[in-house]
């Protein structure tokens, strides 16, 4: 499949950043299914880029684009560093980590606590988009501990619109910052769509993504009437044939094969092998593949023994062969 060349950072369907989740692996297995939907790295600090393995941190797949990299901190020197070397290692888009409510996250002054400062959201944002060409966005939440009416929304939205943000991905739930885990912040706080639109319908000028709880395709087709695009969380990990299925309902496509996907990832997971690259972490992002399919609890089984036996290239290639035989 090649990849869908593309400067616009407002995309119908998206998969969010997720830690431990959206690796460049999975994001590769991602690309498979849908030329178009917009993809994110898991969030990679300023500082781990200014004084740690930069080549690392920043490597991807030519075949990801459009992708996009998203970035911690709360030093707006920092980040410009940061988005620059993002920028220049051919990124499509620099996100902004003002969303993620962990304790380690806060202990390092990012994430969701920066709602409470807008300015400094602002100063980040501007101070990245002058240090690199490419576009800016900002990922956040729709308020944080007590400070969750749509008017603290609105105020925060109007301060980072005036550091040149045309895109806004909104996680339509607040985050408590003490109290809950970051799991629980994912499912205890309720979901307020009707948050998200009427951000919409205030700030018509501004794109806006919407993120929670997303995980049928009527109801992104449903949530596509009111935003301008939709962001998927972990069922995009879990079923990621949905992808697939989205491209067919928004733009037409007809999706691949299963057996197609996996023989041009199997492929990749072999090159990556003989690079040392671990297998569970090549074979972590199949497991939902065939989700909701006969023989899917099989599947998982049969991967999970594989990656135990932590296989050669050509063993990973014979095994799925097989599998796919079976």
């Amino acid at each position: 499949m090649e990849p869908m060349e593309t400067t616009t950072t407002c995309r119908a369907i998206s998969v969010a950043p997720m830690m431990d989740y959206t690796d460049r692996h999975c994001r590769f297995l991602h690309r498979q299914l849908s030329a178009r939907t917009g993809l994110y790295t898991e969030t990679v600090t300023a500082r781990a880029l200014i004084h740690g393995d930069r080549q690392r941190l920043l490597r991807y797949h030519p075949m990801e684009h459009p992708v996009a990299l998203q970035l911690g901190g709360a030093v707006p020197s920092e980040l410009a560093t940061a988005a620059a070397y993002g920028a220049d290692c051919g990124f499509d888009e620099i996100n902004l980590n003002v969303g993620c409510p962990s304790d380690r996250v806060q202990a390092g002054r990012f994430g969701a606590c920066l709602m409470a400062e807008p300015a400094l959201v602002r100063d980040c944002v501007l101070a990245m988009a002058e240090a690199c060409a490419v576009p800016v966005t900002v990922k956040t939440r729709i308020g944080i501990d007590n400070q969750d009416d749509y008017e603290f929304l609105a105020g925060f939205t109007e301060c980072v619109l005036t550091a040149g943000v045309k895109t806004l991905i909104v996680h339509a739930r607040k985050a408590w910052l003490t109290g809950l885990s970051p799991k629980e912040n994912r499912t205890i706080p309720p979901l307020d769509y009707q948050r998200v639109f009427r951000l919409k319908a205030d700030f018509p000028e501004l794109n806006v993504i919407i993120n929670g709880g997303i995980d049928r395709t009527d109801q992104v087709r449903e949530l596509l009437t009111k935003v301008d695009g939709v962001m998927l969380g972990r069922k995009a990990y879990h079923d990621p044939f949905i992808l697939a299925r989205l491209e067919e309902l928004h733009f037409g496509t007809v999706p691949p094969s299963r057996d197609k996907v996996l023989n041009h990832y199997a492929a990749y997971a072999a090159a990556e092998l003989e690079r040392g690259t671990a297998a569970s972490l090549l074979l972590r992002p199949l497991l939902g593949l065939f989700a909701g399919q006969p023989g899917a609890r099989r599947w998982r089984r049969a991967l999970g023994e594989l990656a135990a036996r932590r296989p050669t290239p050509g063993q990973l290639l014979r095994t799925v062969e097989s599998l796919q035989a079976a």
